[in-house]
């Protein structure tokens, strides 16, 4: 079995951007459940 090199180097742009998308989704779904998190807390109404 032999790893065909240039098609490695060649495929690696493409594995970079699918990377790229995972990271950007998961930073999505944090920043949505954080800003649910906040929207939906108790209030603390001390008077």
């Amino acid at each position: 079995m032999t790893i065909d090199v240039q098609a490695f180097l060649a495929s690696l742009p493409i594995m970079g951007l699918g990377m790229l998308g995972i990271f950007i989704v998961i930073i999505a779904i944090m920043l949505a459940v954080k800003i649910m998190s906040y929207l939906t807390a108790p209030k603390n109404k001390e008077e």
